[in-house]
């Protein structure tokens, strides 16, 4: 590895059809080396292989579960190979999340455990990790051929929901942990954009995201077929890059992303 060339770090990928997916392959293409790190190999090693196959370097870091033990493991192998003398993390998005949606006396304390512990405290050791990264860059320089110009020294984005700002009827144990993302990006921009490190901390994804698991339980043909009816990841991916590209003077903190025809969502049984 010789050139310096921006690292893009993405935790949460699924099955590769969603949003984390749609980031790491849009970085990617604009040169990036991008770190794939989510549970399970099978979709990491798919997705990287596709990356570096369209002429990207990506390398997939699995992790058994979203534990701070597995975070932090996972970042000492993605600094084993991609030091940061040629790679300097310069792009973190945290995508990784954990649904519930049941009626309130339905849920079980497991089931709160869970959630808190993938939306909340492993976003928590996922910001740590990064920061401390963050810290030690330099400002951006054009040489890397990165995206975040000048008098930045990196960018971290957390992937939110509806959940992060109003709850719902069978939400109440997603929306306590995605409730903490918003809270934990909000203090972290307060605090480390004095030191020229940009949180963009929530992107409200206001809307059903088109992947396949959410084409398979909406079963949905027409809603598929319109573009406005539905989010697209690749659409989204975009509108990361974009806060990536704000510069010092006038940096976003939080935006939704929603339909250009907004409709009352029914409600559909997650499976």
């Amino acid at each position: 590895m010789s050139a310096i060339r921006p690292l893009f770090v993405v935790a949460g990928i699924g099955n590769g059809t969603g949003t984390g997916a749609a980031s790491a392959r849009l970085f990617g293409k604009l040169g990036y080396r991008v770190a794939l790190i989510s549970r399970g190999a099978e979709h990491l090693n798919k997705l990287a292989n596709e990356i570096n196959e369209n002429g990207g370097e990506a390398a997939p870091f699995p992790i058994p579960d979203y534990t701070p033990a597995s975070i932090r493991s996972g970042f000492s192998n993605i600094r084993t190979h991609f030091p940061a003398s040629s790679s300097p993390l310069r792009v973190a998005v945290f995508n990784a999340g954990q649904g519930i949606w049941k009626p309130f006396l339905d849920v079980t304390d497991e089931e709160v455990r869970e959630s808190l512990d993938v939306n909340a405290l492993a976003a928590f050791i996922f910001a740590r990790e990064v920061l401390l990264e963050f810290t030690k860059n330099e400002f951006e320089q054009p040489s890397e051929g990165g995206k975040g110009g000048a008098r930045k020294k990196g960018t971290l984005i957390f992937t939110g929901a509806t959940a992060s700002i109003r709850g719902n009827t069978t939400s109440s144990a997603f929306a306590m942990g995605k409730f903490g993302i918003r809270a934990l990006s909000q203090s972290l921009a307060k605090e480390f954009g004095q030191q020229n490190i940009h949180v963009c901390g929530r992107f409200v994804i206001d809307g059903y995201v088109i992947t396949d698991r959410v084409k398979g339980f909406r079963n949905d043909p027409a809603w598929e077929a319109n573009v406005d009816a539905r989010l697209h990841p690749d659409s989204i991916a975009k509108t990361y890059l974009n806060f990536v590209e704000q510069d010092s003077s006038a940096w976003g903190w939080e935006i939704d992303c929603k339909l250009a025809h907004l409709v009352l969502l029914r409600i559909y049984a997650h499976p």
